[in-house]
């Protein structure tokens, strides 16, 4: 990291301020290689926080505190509706239109309990400098159109747009989103909770919107809200990168500071009003008339905590949450894993510090209301026992190696690695706090540290919290007729509505459905957007280096990275051939290969030796189809972690413990994990519904889509729940551990492959530590993996307790080898761009769609996301391919899909994220040749290519079909569904 630290160093010697900014501090932050410095806008009081980095991958936030006073989702409606055109760019979409302009890395828009954020990232400075002036011009001034606000947020629609006779219905994009959002359980959770947390102020309100308030949010309100909260002297700036800050600053004072003067608002969340003694509240959540309500109770207890801009208090609570809940050994983690009270811990387990007052919550899921009391002691009776006799001192240092090592990632495979540091600093920025000291944590946890020394220390701060009156304690049962009460209110609502509009107003109410329609096929100048063209694409993809060796049988793939310290390391095993029934066991396998005892070790001391060692170990399976083939079918066991460079001997010798020393005889710990899992993937539907959906529809199309689905999809999960119900029975738990142990015999028998990542000045010494570990750890051959082939079509409709519809349609197509390949990933884009985002979100409602070229599996799949429609959209499927043969290809379409698929292919990850991906790539037959080669065919796309895909695999073919809807809908279409042959599925 010299290099880093170098330049760190430089830019903190020399941070200059554009003059109508004024430097308000600046540090250098050794462990991060960057320095950070903290500016004011001198007439507005705007601020800017700028992270300097030797990064190319440049990183822009603007953040407005926003408050809001009830759950209408105004804070959410307008970081939508601000984004759908703007004084400089009176266009309908330029947020949308410039994704498909540009060859960002990260382009979107957040809304938080307190804040809202348009972040972007790019690595081409030409791109920067485009998005900068839309994002700017969006924020600062946005015109909000009124038919942008009925589109984005709310409003009235006859069922028939133009027939007044026709029902009434509640239609928005934000309205069709928060319905799918509250489907989820852990979303209603957590706001009942805050409601109760948070009496007074505003983390009372569900700032994303409640579906019952949203309709009571006025077009004035939206206005009203704009101009009290999206000003300078509200707003954050944050930038990361190698653009110096004087240099964004300029831009900053150019395209709209100079325009404002001072505000006199101050906008800020006041402190909450703390109980005198604890609270206890039950509410419920719907569940469908089929399930049973049996051990379906989440019972949750919570507390307010200090607050989130004072470091010390902070870390403090994140040592106490770590100490409490960290891992399976930590003492209030294993009593909520092991009770009989509930099935599992609740998703609400940990620390919550992001608003400006901390909430630490723990409870269980899959309880019955008549455990609330017995819940409610054990947590207490728990914590009283860590207050009496403390906590071990090394499993308090695991916690502060736990908090050091992540602070010392280097991220960037989700997020860009500077939006990641950003996010981690924009809380305290928020509450006007000291965000500098969120990212230099080092001095902090050195007097964290020293602390610790104190054997009462963790002693007091699990008393403070017995201690803490401001608790809430939260029963939520289940309702099997809430829901249909929750219609049957709305169409009630509609229904009062329609019974009291005028003639006028009823035509008004056409007349915008009218002008709406008109609006959203408008053909625009997008001329007036600021562009990258193919020619700013860089010409090749770079090769990473690497290094390959054994230690003694065991071949080893070495890359040297900027890791900032830290070692990853991943052993691969060939997947040994598995019989039917093993095959349906492996993601059960993979679940449990980390969290089980190792040797004379239980699962209890495995869990502390991991936290004191590494910073995770996690294992799972990893599959591909042929290059040319999707029949074909390889397949690894992956065991991956990561470490700082001190523990790397530590690290390797827990790896391969953790894979010979494996013991299946914890039978009570596998059920406790079959059930965790069972939870978090059921809680899971809803949010990720449009990928399961996808998966549902594609998985006749290759033996891996199969495998894909019965593991990981909805079949998987139903698998997964006859599972959890069948291992009550003992004989069937130890049945079961048996035939984990004999997947596991296989495995120990197969080929193996180690890859090791770090900084490459360390890589020589690092081998020579880690060398005796792995020296006779054997690569044996065995039986390779096979899967029949399947090449069929499926059609399911999936019951889900969901309110909102996620659609898929799927067509096979061909691998990744195939010249057509990468021209029907061009095509995905293309049909996304022109037709597939206007007809099903801006004119159907759904919050996403789109479709997408799978080549893993051969097969090309379009989706739609929290979708308020379902036959309308399987036909704009439909008619979007119409359309593509009707219409003349359009230059600037073609470019901007080509455009979108290489900025996917570049999108720049973390420096392991990179190395990591390369080795999966290669070991797949995805060499670097193979990847230039298809981006070089996408860079050559061309209309006659479009035109020719889509004849060819979408004009006569069968498509697969597979829905995610609920019981209602099911009913409601049951002859569309005999019809369509598609099959009933119940989770």
């Amino acid at each position: 990291m010299t290099q880093v630290d170098t330049a760190a160093a430089t830019t903190a010697a020399n941070p200059k301020a554009y003059p109508s900014f004024e430097l308000i501090s600046n540090e250098n932050v050794p462990a991060l290689g960057v320095c950070i410095a903290e500016y004011r806008h001198s007439k507005t009081g705007a601020s800017h926080y700028h992270i300097a980095s030797d990064n190319p991958e440049n990183v822009f936030l603007v953040a407005l505190r926003t408050v809001p006073k009830d759950s209408s989702g105004v804070a959410h409606i307008l970081e939508h509706t601000a984004l759908c055109g703007s004084e400089k760019y009176p266009v309908r979409d330029p947020f949308f239109m410039m994704i498909r302009r540009s060859l960002n890395s990260f382009m979107n828009a957040f809304t938080s309990s307190d804040w809202t954020a348009y972040p972007f990232a790019s690595s081409n400075r030409k791109d920067f400098e485009n998005l900068l002036q839309v994002y700017l011009d969006a924020v600062f001034f946005s015109r909000l159109h009124p038919l942008d606000f009925a589109q984005e947020g709310h409003r009235l629609e006859f069922k028939d747009p133009a027939d007044p006779n026709s029902e009434l219905e509640f239609k928005g994009v934000v309205f069709n989103e928060m319905k799918g959002a509250m489907s989820s359980v852990p979303s209603q959770l957590w706001h009942t909770l805050c409601k109760y947390l948070f009496p007074s102020t505003t983390y009372h309100y569900n700032s994303g919107g409640d579906p019952e308030a949203i309709p009571d949010l006025s077009y004035d309100q939206l206005k009203a809200f704009y101009q009290s909260h999206y000003h300078p002297s509200n707003a954050i700036f944050m930038t990361f990168g190698d653009i110096p800050a004087s240099e964004h600053q300029a831009r900053f004072e150019d395209l709209a500071l100079h325009r404002f003067e001072a505000l006199d608002t101050h906008i800020a969340v006041g402190d909450e009003k703390r109980y005198h003694a604890p609270v206890r509240v039950q509410e419920s959540y719907p569940l469908p008339p089929s399930e049973d309500t049996d051990k379906k109770t989440h019972i949750v207890v919570a507390w307010l905590m200090g607050k989130s801009t004072e470091l010390e208090t902070q870390l403090e609570a994140q040592l106490l949450a770590g100490v409490l809940l960290d891992n399976s050994a930590s003492p209030l983690m294993h009593a909520l894993e092991t009770t009989s009270l509930g099935s599992a811990p609740s998703p609400m387990c940990g620390l919550e510090d992001s608003m400006r007052e901390m909430v630490l919550a723990c409870g269980v899921e899959g309880s019955n209301v008549e455990h609330t009391d017995e819940v409610q002691n054990l947590i207490l009776e728990t914590l009283k026992n860590v207050a009496e006799n403390g906590i071990p001192k090394e499993d308090v240092d695991a916690v502060l190696h736990q908090l050091e090592l992540r602070q010392r990632e280097i991220g960037g495979d989700g997020y860009p690695y500077g939006l990641q540091l950003i996010l981690t600093a924009l809380g305290s920025a928020t509450h006007r706090g000291k965000p500098i000291e969120l990212l230099n944590l080092d001095p902090a946890l050195q007097a964290i540290r020293n602390k610790t020394a104190n054997p009462d220390y963790i002693k007091q701060l699990a008393q403070n919290l017995l201690d803490n009156p401001h608790r809430v304690t939260l029963v939520m049962s289940p309702d099997q007729n809430i829901q249909a009460r929750a219609e049957k209110a709305e169409t009630d609502r509609l229904t009062a509505i329609k019974n009291g509009l005028s003639d006028a107003q009823k035509q008004a109410i056409i007349d915008q459905a009218a002008a709406l329609a008109e609006r959203q096929t408008m053909e625009e100048d997008e001329s007036i957007l600021p562009k990258v063209t193919l020619d700013d694409v860089p010409l090749d993809t770079p090769a990473l280096h690497f290094d390959t060796a054994q230690f003694g049988n065991l071949p080893y793939t070495q890359y040297g990275r900027g890791t900032n310290g830290l070692v990853y390391q991943q052993l691969l095993v060939s997947l040994p051939a598995l019989t039917e029934d093993e095959l349906s066991l492996l993601s059960i396998y993979t679940l449990v290969a980390t969290e089980l005892g190792l040797g004379t070790q239980s699962y209890l001391q495995v869990q502390a030796r991991q936290s004191q060692v590494c910073g995770g170990i996690s294992s799972y399976t990893t599959m591909r189809g042929g290059i040319n083939n999707e029949q074909e079918t390889q397949a690894f066991l992956v065991l991956s972690s990561k470490a700082l460079l001190r523990n790397a001997a530590d690290q390797s010798q827990l790896m391969r413990d953790t894979f010979e020393q494996l013991r299946f005889d914890e039978h009570d710990r596998l059920k406790e994990l079959i059930a965790q899992l069972k939870g978090r993937r059921e809680s899971a539907v809803t949010g990720n519904g449009h990928s399961l959906a996808m998966s549902a529809a594609s998985a006749a199309m290759s033996p891996i889509a199969k495998v894909n689905e019965d593991l990981g999809g909805l079949s998987g999960i139903r698998q997964l729940k006859l599972l959890a119900k069948r291992i009550e029975d003992k004989t069937s738990l130890a049945n079961l551990a048996n035939e984990l142990a004999a997947i596991h015999q296989k495995m120990l028998s197969s080929n193996k492959q180690l890859l090791i990542i770090a900084e490459n000045d360390q890589l020589q010494s690092l081998c020579a530590d880690i060398g005796p570990i792995w020296q006779d750890f054997n690569a044996v051959a065995s039986e390779g993996f096979e899967l029949p082939a399947l090449r069929g079509i499926n059609k399911e409709f999936w019951l889900a307790n969901s309110q909102v519809n996620f659609c898929a349609k799927a067509y096979p197509t061909v691998a990744s080898g195939h010249p057509d390949a990468p021209v029907l990933s061009v095509f995905a884009v293309y049909l996304r761009n022109g037709f597939l985002h206007r007809a099903i979100r801006e004119q159907g409602g759904a919050y996403g769609g789109g479709a997408s070229q799978d080549s893993n599996i051969a097969a090309f799949r379009f989706y739609s996301y929290r979708d308020p429609r379902l036959q309308e959209t399987l036909n704009d499927f439909d008619k979007s391919i119409t359309w593509m043969l009707t219409t003349p290809v359009s230059a600037q379409g073609l470019e901007e899909a080509i455009l979108g698929v290489v900025g996917s292919i570049d999108k720049p990850g973390s420096p392991a994220g990179e190395a990591k991906q390369d080795y999966h790539s290669n070991i797949f037959g995805r060499t670097i040749a193979e990847r230039r080669q298809f981006r070089q065919r996408v860079l050559a796309v061309s209309a006659e290519d479009l035109l020719r895909v889509c004849e060819t695999y979408f004009t006569n073919a069968e498509a697969s079909i597979a829905i995610v809807s609920n019981e209602t809908k099911a009913d409601a279409l049951s002859d569309w569904i005999a019809q369509e042959g598609l099959s009933i599925q119940r989770l």
